[in-house]
């Protein structure tokens, strides 16, 4: 069944922006964004829920609020395409090997149904040691990686020069104790076709207004 529907790339309202970046000068953006967390870490205590778990579903429902966010590219006909949804791909940590599992957890908006889903997927991947990744099965899936080990100012994550992916990724580190307020770096990287310093930006807005209405709830 089909996911997406076909952008018509001369109706496309970034239609310039798009032929520029995406022939004449191929590259990404990224921005690295300090966020406030301290209410949604009290709520995740208070509610006795997973404050990583909390921010992932926050997270994806932002990413799928704008049909910018959910493009991709098919390669084999040169199309633009607009995903119905996209889902997270997430990265569990197993202390005594140092490496990482990949775990393809599905978007829903109903909270309850991601979290549970998200907690057994964490599990699951908790008993594997393998390093796989379905990109091929998997289109509509963005990079959603934390970085659980410091609170870092920057990050660059770079992608070969001309390659034209256009799913978001998304880094997030510890948060920190600024005056009082527990603050989180989040990066969010994205194709120059698909993507300049204002769409980006609406990440951290638009994320910031799903967190007060998160906790507000």
């Amino acid at each position: 069944m089909k996911n997406y529907k076909i952008i018509d790339k001369e109706k496309y309202y970034r239609k310039g922006v798009f032929r520029h970046f995406s022939e004449d000068c191929k590259c990404s953006v990224s921005i690295t964004n300090r966020i406030d967390v301290t209410d949604l870490v009290a709520h995740s205590k208070r509610t006795g829920t997973k404050f990583y778990i909390n921010f992932l579903y926050l997270l994806a429902k932002t990413l799928n609020s704008r049909e910018d966010y959910r493009l991709g590219y098919l390669w084999e006909t040169n199309e633009l395409i607009a995903y119905d949804k996209i889902n997270p791909t997430q990265y569990i940590f197993h202390d005594d090997t140092e490496t990482c599992t990949p775990v393809y957890t599905e978007y829903f908006e109903d909270y309850e149904k991601f979290y549970a889903g998200t907690v057994a997927d964490i599990a699951r991947a908790k008993e594997s040691r393998d390093y796989k990744l379905d990109m091929q099965n998997h289109p509509n899936w963005f990079d959603a990686s934390y970085i659980s080990w410091i609170s870092y100012d920057s990050l660059n994550v770079e992608m070969p020069d001309g390659y034209l992916y256009f799913p978001p990724t998304i880094n997030w580190g510890k948060y920190r104790d600024e005056n009082g307020r527990l603050m989180m770096p989040v990066t969010v990287r994205m194709n120059h076709a698909v993507a300049d310093g204002y769409l980006i930006s609406k990440v951290f807005l638009i994320l910031e207004e799903e967190i007060n209405k998160f906790i507000k709830r």
